[in-house]
């Protein structure tokens, strides 16, 4: 994760009925949209869902998408190439800060 996933943009505080006022969403449709694996809220001690700013914003792609007719298949695939392209980005990240690291050591 990158040093922005700490930011209150992720954190996970945000009920499902909040969810629902700030997205027009009904609690059924994010819940179809979690059994889906498109979103993926946290779950508190009693069971909760919990979800971030980031989330709704998620959400309400979703929504825009799936009325512009992309069926939930398609949105998985563009969620995961999504998380591999972050993943790889991280991991481009690291590798130049260990190479920058080394030769800096060698001056």
């Amino acid at each position: 994760m990158s040093s922005s996933d700490n930011s209150y943009i992720y954190k996970k505080v945000i009920s499902i009925g909040t969810v629902c006022e700030l997205t027009g969403l009904s609690e059924r449709q994010i819940r179809y949209y979690e059994e889906r694996e498109l979103i993926f809220p946290k779950r508190s001690n009693k069971g909760n869902r919990k979800y971030s700013f980031s989330d709704v914003e998620t959400l309400m792609d979703i929504a825009n998408k799936m009325e512009d007719g992309l069926q939930t298949s398609d949105l998985r695939k563009e969620i995961s190439n999504k998380q591999k392209d972050r993943k790889s980005d991280v991991n481009e990240q690291m590798i130049r800060g260990q190479l920058n690291a080394y030769f800096k050591r060698r001056e």
